[in-house]
């Protein structure tokens, strides 16, 4: 899958949800993309990561700003 323009590997099987917590994001402050589409966060636990899937994730940071936040280094 592509993550924020980067190809990226990630366990199979994983929801958003279990993504975001896989990479250390506070899923509070962030949201996500999948294929084009902004997922709603009642729907990270029932959305799949597919391999072909391009997903983008925001991270909101104090004062209303947002950030891309890639290229992630946590987790190779």
């Amino acid at each position: 899958m592509h993550l924020n323009g980067e190809l990226r590997e990630v366990p199979e099987g994983l929801n958003l949800a279990a993504l975001l917590d896989w990479l250390k994001l506070p899923a509070e402050r962030v949201a996500v993309e999948r294929n084009l589409e902004i997922v709603p966060r009642s729907r990270w636990g029932e959305t799949i990561i597919q391999a072909n899937d391009r997903l983008e994730v925001v991270h909101f940071v104090g004062g209303g700003k947002f950030v891309l936040t890639a290229p992630f280094r946590g987790r190779e």
